[in-house]
């Protein structure tokens, strides 16, 4: 009875869960698909059409007519439009305003006695009763169904931009750093939060859960200021790593020492009361009890600084700047697409590129991750 009863609410939860992954992963998938189509193709027609043959404006220019040849008294220009064999032209035209005035395999009278015939497989002669001048070839508009094509020429083109090697070795610089630092400090200060008693210990807390809720825009120049004070007090440039790491630091570290308080301060009571019993002082047990059994939040945080950090651009342009040998790699796609007018091809690229790293931590620490949270799950009689 009890499971009958439960049984809606199961399914509801699956099917919530099942809709969200499906939200998730559809606009990742067009994502990539995106960023392995033809470009061509990409700017007329959606990702979800990728499989099915799509119908291009194109624009063709015909050979010169230093090859042409004769032909039973007349001139004659040949070539073929089309690269891919099993494409199809439909219409075509001479003129950019007529784009499409003819079918293919018509005949059109481009003036001057001479003639333009293209064939639906691409293939047009220019016949003329005249021999004929000019170094540059006849344009030619046409209509063309082009079947599904896939290439890495958007990834080549984006890994062969300049700067874009240093630019990872930037990003690589300041997020790893910038996660490691903010944990290191989290930890010590959640487990005084939790376990440690001292004057102001709810002051500080509540001092914590209010940090969470200031905007990073709000004290991004405030804290500029102050840092470009005690550098110039201290003599150290204004625009350096250790300045982005510090700036990182204070703005993860409310929400760690929040997330790791809470954690820590679950952990069963008996083992720190144990470990003082056999003569273990704040400092050994938070090395060796705390940190073991609190892995599971550590990297939980972990992912999301790192994240934020490896993803982040306003921070980095302040606090580290913005020549080629400081942009970061966010940096550095933002003036690739802005160079490049903002064309889809790189963008879609660009943001596969970008996530190829945070992947890897993700996937990476979810293991650990799971094993952390197992590995307290069954206890022994």
């Amino acid at each position: 009875m009890i499971a009958s009863s439960r049984s809606p609410l199961v399914w509801a939860v699956h099917i919530s869960v099942i809709l969200l992954v499906v939200l998730w992963t559809l606009p990742t998938a067009g994502l990539l698909i995106s960023s392995l189509r033809d470009k061509d193709q990409l700017a007329v027609s959606g990702w979800w059409t990728a499989l099915s043959t799509s119908s291009q404006n194109l624009t063709g220019r015909a050979a010169s007519p230093e090859v042409q040849v004769e032909r039973d008294g007349k001139f004659v220009i040949a070539g073929n439009l089309l690269e891919a064999g099993d494409s199809k032209v439909s219409a075509f035209g001479f003129r950019p305003l007529q784009p499409t005035a003819f079918e293919a395999g018509a005949l059109a009278d481009i003036g001057e006695g001479q003639t333009l015939t293209v064939k639906d497989d691409g293939s047009y002669e220019i016949v003329s009763p005249a021999r004929m001048e000019g170094t540059r070839g006849q344009r030619i508009f046409y209509t063309a169904a082009i079947p599904p094509r896939f290439t890495f020429d958007n990834y080549r083109e984006v890994m062969r931009a300049a700067g874009i090697g240093s630019s990872f070795i930037n990003s690589l610089t300041v997020a790893i750093p910038a996660t490691i630092i903010p944990i290191l400090v989290a930890a010590f200060a959640a487990y005084a939060l939790a376990w440690m008693k001292f004057p102001g210990r709810a002051i500080l807390i509540a001092v914590v859960v209010g940090l969470l809720v200031v905007p990073l825009q709000m004290s991004l120049i405030p804290l500029l200021k102050l840092y470009n004070g005690v550098g110039a007090f201290l003599g150290v440039p204004a625009k350096t790593y250790v300045g982005i790491w510090l700036a990182h630091m204070g703005f993860g570290l409310p929400l760690a020492i929040y997330l790791l308080r809470n954690y820590m301060a679950g952990l069963p009571r008996e083992i720190m009361e144990s470990a003082r019993v056999d003569g273990a002082s704040d400092f050994d047990i938070f090395i060796k009890i705390i940190l073991p059994l609190s892995f599971p939040a550590l990297a939980s945080f972990s992912i999301f600084q790192f994240l934020w950090t490896w993803n982040d651009l306003l921070v980095a342009m302040v606090f580290l700047g913005t020549g080629n040998d400081e942009l970061v790699l966010t940096g550095r796609l933002v003036n690739l697409l802005g160079s490049r007018g903002g064309n889809w091809e790189i963008l879609t690229a660009s943001a596969f590129i970008t996530i190829i790293v945070p992947l890897i931590v993700f996937f990476t620490l979810q293991r650990y991750l799971v094993r952390g949270l197992l590995a307290g799950s069954v206890k022994g009689g």
